[in-house]
């Protein structure tokens, strides 16, 4: 097996993990105890294919700002690839009853159990982000029967904590075709019933590199590749609860579109701090008001309430 890694500010992560476009290239990221910037990885079988790798995830950090990362390259021995994979995914608890476990360990007898495969799709419950947006999918489980929407899916893993935490009908979303399809995996996995689509923002119609034209002074240091979606027949439902885990200049750019999916709870994350009260002012304007704010090193993910007349 072999290896390709960096090491890049927490920042960049969330944006890196939406440009990178590296075909059957997985990246992933971690962090050690001992650690405090993001580990940023990619394992592959060919050794012939490393240029391939690197020039796709040098790419990447160009388009996030992070250009001119050094990237390190290691041959790694088969058995070592296996426990260097398994050692940096371990079981996590979240909030008052959700775990998060990787299905080589032994599942706990307690709790809300969601069990991932984190080496399929960006979310395992480590990134600050979506461990926000799990505490608050927790923290609101039961109060009423309550829908759900997940914008911008990924792993999975906050709709199928949903639908654990008895949240009912569950949905979710993803621009990207692989992201989706690990997210159906992950459900399956946990005998959970969610609707996953292939859709994007823009009513499904627009690219991510119109979605950040549209962003364009919100955030400059960002620039997304294009890639087409097409328009699904049928949009999704407006939903009682909703985490849109998107960058901040999009859910800027989107604001009125995401906001017009929430029928109640609205929760925004994946926005660095510095950029939070521009985002909060665009749903404020749409009528939907702050109740609480989560706060874990550089991100900001903010928990909205529909105003009622």
């Amino acid at each position: 097996m072999n290896k390709l890694f960096c090491s890049i500010d927490e920042r960049f992560e969330n944006p890196l993990f939406e440009v990178f476009d590296g075909g059957d290239f997985v990246l992933s990221s971690y962090r050690d105890i001992e650690e405090t910037r993001p580990q940023i990885q990619i394992y592959y079988p060919d050794k012939a294919r490393t240029e391939e790798a690197r020039a796709a995830l040098s790419a990447a950090l160009d388009l996030v700002g992070a250009g001119g990362t050094p990237i390190a390259y290691a041959e790694i021995p088969d058995e070592d690839w296996k426990l260097s994979y398994r050692r940096h995914f371990t079981t996590e608890r979240i909030g008052a009853r959700l775990v998060v476990h990787p299905p080589w360990e032994p599942e706990p007898s307690d709790g809300v159990v969601v069990t991932l495969d984190p080496g399929l799709a960006f979310g395992t419950g480590k990134h600050e982000t979506t461990r926000a947006c799990l505490e608050y999918i927790d923290e609101a489980a039961g109060e009423t029967p309550q829908s759900f929407l997940d914008m911008g899916c990924g792993s999975g893993i906050l709709s199928i904590a949903a639908a654990k935490l008895g949240y009912r009908p569950v949905a979710g979303f993803d621009i990207d075709e692989e992201a989706v399809e690990a997210a159906k995996e992950n459900a399956a996995r946990n005998q959970v019933a969610v609707d996953y689509r292939v859709f994007a923002l823009g009513g499904g119609r627009l690219t991510l590199d119109a979605s950040v034209e549209a962003a364009k002074g919100i955030y400059p240091d960002l620039a997304l590749q294009g890639r087409a979606v097409p328009p699904l027949e049928k949009p999704f439902e407006p939903a009682d609860f909703v985490v849109a885990n998107i960058l901040g200049p999009l859910l800027i750019a989107f604001a009125a579109e995401i906001a017009g999916y929430a029928r109640d709870r609205l929760v925004i994350s994946g926005i660095l701090n510095e950029l939070y009260p521009e985002v909060r002012t665009a749903f404020a304007a749409l009528g939907f008001a702050e109740v609480s704010r989560k706060v874990y090193g550089e991100w900001s993910t903010g928990l909205l309430r529909k105003e009622r007349n």
